[in-house]
């Protein structure tokens, strides 16, 4: 059990927690801005404005470098982490979003020579992000780290 309150009290874990969550209601903001409606489905998919993935590595680079030292092997390791998981969802997810957006487009042309039962499943599209989403994602990471730091050196 003390185990657990460890965790729940690890400052920098909870701030790179709040800053994904945050990242992940701003694209609710960003869905009613562009389209008017309200889609409580953007809150569990992946890709779209700002990147989630990026604002959690982003939080939890900041927060290492915070606590433990801007020069500590730690900040290292936690940076090239938050390097690879912004590169993969700008590169590698990205670009299988597209792949799977010609398939659709392919099977789309297929399906009327087909049965129903016989007709495939469309792929998900939205996989990755632009690098605006990943630098937007980053940003705000950076940013929930930094005022939660300053708060906690406030309050503390």
């Amino acid at each position: 059990m003390q185990d657990l309150s460890a965790i729940v009290h690890n400052q920098v874990l909870v701030t790179a927690l709040v800053a994904c969550f945050f990242a992940q209601f701003l694209k609710l903001v960003v869905e009613v801005v562009r389209h008017q409606k309200l889609n409580f489905h953007v809150l569990i998919e992946t890709g779209g404005m700002p990147s989630s993935h990026s604002a959690l590595v982003a939080a939890l680079a900041t927060g290492v470098g915070q606590t433990v030292g801007w020069s500590s092997t730690e900040f290292a390791v936690s940076t090239i982490f938050a390097i690879i998981v912004m590169y993969d969802a700008a590169g590698v997810r990205w670009a299988a979003g597209q792949q799977a957006r010609i398939l659709n487009q392919m099977l789309e042309g297929q399906a009327a020579q087909q049965a129903p039962e016989e007709q495939m499943e469309r792929l998900k599209e939205m996989l990755g992000h632009t690098r605006l989403e990943v630098f937007v994602g980053s940003a705000v990471g950076v940013a929930v780290s930094l005022v939660a730091g300053v708060t906690a050196w406030v309050m503390g």
